[in-house]
């Protein structure tokens, strides 16, 4: 199975509130990212503020998502879009998990 992100990387205005949250409180937006694919909301959460171990964290939540989705990708390009976009990617994955149906996958 191979698929792409429903939406794209700068598709942050397709759910503007979700733009909104995840700029003031990323740690929540990363938390109910790693819930949706059955990671710990809070252990998440809070390791999304602690400096070096966000990026692993977000590194692990990303390729599980592209994983579970069977979206193509590496661990280098993930790197470098959360070093360089970090806010565009962390959209992108809440509006992945966030799909109809997506907890249906999630779960499988």
């Amino acid at each position: 199975m191979s698929a792409d992100w429903q939406h794209g990387l700068f598709g942050c205005f397709d759910n503007f509130g979700l733009c909104i949250i995840s700029y003031f409180v990323p740690c929540y937006t990363f938390g109910k990212n790693a819930e949706a694919i059955g990671e710990s909301c809070v252990s998440c959460g809070i390791a999304y503020i602690v400096p070096i171990v966000n990026i692993f964290a977000a590194l692990k939540i990303r390729g599980k998502i592209r994983e579970q989705r069977g979206i193509p990708g590496s661990t280098i390009n993930d790197l470098l879009l959360i070093c360089c976009c970090t806010l565009c990617t962390l959209v992108q994955e809440a509006q992945e998990v966030q799909v109809p149906g997506a907890q249906a996958i999630a779960r499988e």
